[in-house]
């Protein structure tokens, strides 16, 4: 990292703004060099951008950040330029002159950030969750884990398996000592308090889940208003409706957000035995996989089929004919709207329950499998009476600890989740 990096880190121009980023031991150079006079640290001030050779390049507000109590650990300069597209241009040009300058990689300033301290790995992964926040819940879910939410309960948690670690290395080191005894009679159920506390955090709702949304299958024979009531959850004509039976011959999947909170919706084929239609048939099976993966089944067929745990939903009210169902969870009309703002507010309740709650961390699945890992190796800590049996649990509890916020890792690891970035962050 002894390269000085820049990259514009708004948005594609044309814009009003444009903030090029520029980060590393010769943004106090580049600084001296485009500006020519002292800028005061962490003060916003006007000043003309000039080129080597005396161009000026534009007039822009000028940030300079001294390190390393920056956002990167290192010298920051900020140029926050008119954001025109021959602007940029001209201003990357002439930072691309400069010796020791080079355009950014992907998430290259959050990993010197990551690698100079200013963050952890958790943090690091909270904040990319946070740029592909698509719904308030995503949003308040990412910011905790931005935050430091994780970081700091998995901090607890080390310090006080380090404790008891000590004392189990104070027993092994100096069994043969008067003035040091074994284990403390309480030992085992600090040990267990730990243990369960894990267990609390892994019974959370999983991170995935805010991103692929509350999954809501739509099910039943055909004919029975799927498609319609599909519509109007989604709110827009994303499925073919029709009186004729077997419209819907494949699985149709629309992601909503209603109230801040991700649903995906999915529209299937009716669900009937028989038939010559070869494609109709495999419409039949792909409707009947979907319902293996649904946190949720609307269920608009008879009663005697309902899947378990399904929600019985007797449609098309609005016509004499239709469905009768004997306790139905919600009666609606997707035509006339009756009973589809009950339906809706029936599934935010469920869905806030199911998924993480507002400003609360939310692991992923890597998170989730070393504290896992921590978990398992404390119950063998537990369970063992053997002094050096136990010290080697504890050890692999903390060495999970370290890899979940980025103590110890791995290079592939990281080039995959800074590659999630994009350029100028």
């Amino acid at each position: 990292m002894t390269d000085t990096i820049f990259a514009l880190s708004s948005g594609a121009p044309p814009a009003a703004i444009g903030v090029i980023r520029i980060s590393g031991p010769a943004a106090g150079t580049t600084l001296e060099s485009m500006v020519g006079r002292d800028i005061p640290a962490r003060k916003a001030s006007l000043a003309r951008l000039h080129a080597v050779d005396g161009t000026v390049l534009d007039e822009a507000l000028v940030l300079w950040f001294p390190g390393p109590k920056t956002a990167t650990g290192e010298d920051l300069l900020e140029l926050h330029c008119h954001g025109g597209r021959a602007v940029v241009a001209a201003i990357e040009s002439e930072l691309s002159s400069f010796k020791g300058l080079r355009k950014a990689e992907p998430g290259e300033f959050t990993r010197r950030a990551f690698a100079n301290g200013r963050i952890d790995l958790a943090e690091a992964e909270g904040l990319a969750d946070l740029l592909s926040a698509e719904t308030e819940l995503q949003r308040s879910a990412a910011m905790a884990m931005a935050g430091g939410g994780l970081s700091r309960q998995v901090e607890e948690w080390r310090d006080a398996l380090l404790r008891l670690a000590a004392e189990v290395e104070a027993a092994l080191d100096f069994s043969d000592e008067a003035d040091v005894g074994g284990l403390a009679d309480d030992f085992s159920a600090r040990v267990q308090l730990l243990s369960d506390q894990l267990d609390d955090f892994l019974q959370r709702p999983r991170s995935e889940r805010l991103s692929e949304g509350f999954r809501v299958v739509l099910a039943g024979p055909p004919n029975t208003g799927k498609s319609t009531l599909f519509n109007a959850l989604v709110e827009s004509e994303a499925a073919i409706t029709s009186p004729i039976a077997g419209t819907t011959r494949d699985v149709i999947e629309r992601s909503v957000a209603i109230s801040g909170v991700p649903f995906t919706f999915v529209d299937t084929a009716g669900l009937h035995d028989g038939g010559d239609d070869a494609i109709e048939a495999i419409g039949i099976d792909r409707a009947r996989s979907q319902l293996k993966s649904a946190d949720l089944v609307l269920w608009l067929g008879p009663d005697h089929e309902e899947p378990n745990g399904a929600w019985g939903i007797e449609a098309q009210v609005d016509n004499p004919t239709h469905l009768v169902k004997s306790a139905p969870m919600f009666q609606v009309s997707a035509l006339t709207g009756e009973g589809v703002g009950e339906l809706k507010s029936g599934l935010l309740e469920l869905a806030r329950n199911t998924l993480p709650k507002p400003g609360e961390a939310a692991l992923n699945a890597r998170q989730h499998n070393l504290l896992q890992d921590s978990h398992g190796a404390l119950l063998e800590a537990h369970d063992s009476t053997d002094p050096l049996l136990i010290a080697e649990s504890l050890r692999r509890a903390r060495l999970a600890f370290d890899r979940l916020i980025g103590r110890a890792t791995t290079e592939d690891m990281l080039d995959a989740l800074f590659g999630r970035f994009c350029i100028g962050k």
